[in-house]
């Protein structure tokens, strides 16, 4: 590679629950670089999810945390043409890219839900994510499903 590559940016903790991956979230859900819109619909969600799972002992953020991990993947096929042919070939995901990948699935389901506000939806998506179910974590499995159905590919691995 000709160019150096680019420095990681330092994402500063959120002003509520002083959590980094908060904010990574919040950048993620941003549309048109309104932070606080994201940071609002994001708290209201979490508001959401606490009252909705009252009976749970855990907390709210724990929740998120919890659904998060239930939709992170952690192997994706990557397309690879090799002598005429496209291979689907399985690839192990980067802890960074797994977080990433996992963020963007929840947000793109929360916003194809139906509702009224965004932080219900993601309040919707979050608990359906908790409990093993909803479009995020259809995705991650849709995925595994895809890399083991292609696991005889791997040696192309690049």
């Amino acid at each position: 590679m000709r160019k150096a590559k680019p420095k990681k940016r330092i994402l500063l903790p959120d002003p509520k629950f002083h959590d980094v991956e908060v904010t990574r979230f919040v950048n993620n859900l941003m549309l048109q670089g309104k932070k606080s819109i994201a940071y609002a619909i994001f708290y209201d969600a979490i508001d959401m999810v606490g009252e909705k799972m009252k009976d749970s002992d855990k907390a709210p953020i724990d929740i998120w945390k919890k659904a998060l991990e239930n939709v992170t993947p952690q192997i994706e096929v990557k397309s690879r043409r090799i002598g005429g042919a496209n291979f689907q070939v399985p690839t192990e995901l980067r802890p960074e890219r797994k977080v990433s990948v996992s963020m963007k699935n929840m947000i793109q389901f929360a916003r194809k839900r139906s509702g009224h506000s965004m932080a219900e939806k993601l309040a919707a998506e979050i608990i359906a994510a908790y409990n093993g179910e909803g479009g995020a974590f259809k995705r991650k499995e849709d995925m595994h499903r895809m890399a083991e159905a292609n696991k005889a590919f791997a040696h192309f691995r690049f």
